[in-house]
């Protein structure tokens, strides 16, 4: 079923961090030293949270807040019917959450190309807080998952670990999808073989892609044709030679800090930095075959993130239109990543898709 990752209960830690000073202007004094407290917090958790996922163990809990810094519109699958709120929170307001009309508790966390289950760690703690029950699974090749990356030829292959998870629920068990970056092929992928198992997806700053079209596809306006990027790119790994076609692709850590962590803090990008793996090619230069029947009679909704440098907001509108999804949220100030640089209002945007 590949390696998985699911959010147990800990003992909550606290911190006190009020000689360090907050560079931000416009906020209280006692707003800054919750958000550090917070954060430094969050930060020591990941540490030991690593050291447990590198001996294939990964399991915590921690407090957080609900930061619900967003906008959403809702339609019926793009019928036009809208309707738009805008929630502006301090970080250091907690709220209460109360969970109403759930289908399906759980919730399947696909991370992007190069991550892995590790990376959901701040949303995984809070979602199980919350009274949901989050799991995380590494895809083949990436995370703790010992396959070479770029033996990985399909993404049927490569999304294996997401379909043996949901073929392994019991009869009418449902789950909610939500797919990262490319993640959003592999839950694709996995709506069009088992739409019976799946409640919702939610694509979060994610390859939604249409019948016929490449996950590689979304991003060709801000890198180049598929062509052109496989014979000119800097960025691709040769694992069988030369002379062969290329199988992975790798940014530098420059490339990768510019592109996915622009709002990001330090301490997540250090984690990323580590932890990141060569993405495998062939997924996302494959084709999907999406019907109606299947992949269209799941509920779709987009998280869209306002200050995203790898998958641009004019571009996550462009997907949004051509796909009409049930309903749209949009991060403020939020990078590629928001799990790290808005896991607050995430968190808070998924806690209401559940109850939708």
């Amino acid at each position: 079923m590949g390696n998985g990752l699911a959010c147990m209960p800990g003992k909550e830690k606290k911190t006190n961090n009020r000689s360090r000073r907050n560079p931000t202007s416009g906020l209280g004094s006692w707003r800054k030293r919750g958000v550090l407290e917070e954060d430094e917090l969050l930060h020591r958790q990941a540490l030991a949270m690593a050291r447990q996922h590198l001996s294939q163990r990964f399991e915590g809990s921690m407090s957080r807040r609900v930061d619900g810094s967003m906008s959403r519109r809702v339609g019926g699958g793009g019928n036009g019917s809208v309707s738009s709120r805008r929630h502006n929170l301090p970080d250091s307001v907690k709220q209460t959450i109360i969970l109403e009309n759930l289908e399906t508790k759980k919730v399947v966390l696909v991370h992007g190309e190069g991550f892995g289950a590790w990376c959901w760690y701040k949303t995984m703690s809070m979602l199980d807080e919350a009274g949901l029950e989050p799991v995380s699974l590494d895809l083949t090749g990436s995370g703790i998952d010992t396959t070479d990356p770029n033996s990985v030829k399909t993404l049927e292959e490569y999304s294996k670990p997401l379909v043996n998870y949901l073929n392994a629920l019991g009869d009418g068990e449902k789950v909610i999808l939500v797919g990262h970056s490319c993640g959003g092929a592999s839950i694709s992928y996995a709506m069009e073989k088992l739409p019976n198992k799946i409640s919702k997806a939610v694509f979060l700053t994610a390859t939604m892609v249409s019948d016929g079209q490449r996950p590689f596809d979304v991003f060709s306006g801000e890198l180049a044709s598929a062509d052109v990027f496989l014979q000119e790119s800097q960025f691709l790994v040769y694992g069988n030679g030369k002379d062969k076609p290329a199988t992975g692709l790798v940014f530098d850590k420059q490339q990768i800090k510019a592109l996915y962590f622009n709002q990001t803090p330090p301490k997540d990008i250090a984690l990323a930095t580590v932890s990141m793996r060569p993405i495998p090619l062939a997924p996302i230069m494959e084709k999907l075959s999406l019907t109606s029947e299947n992949y269209g009679s799941v509920r779709r909704f987009y998280i869209q993130t306002l200050e995203d440098y790898m998958l641009s907001p004019d571009v996550q509108e462009k997907l949004v239109r051509e796909s009409s999804p049930h309903g749209v949220f949009k991060i403020k100030g939020g990078d590629h990543c928001p799990f790290f640089s808005k896991p607050q209002a995430l968190h808070k945007i998924l806690v209401e898709i559940a109850q939708m």
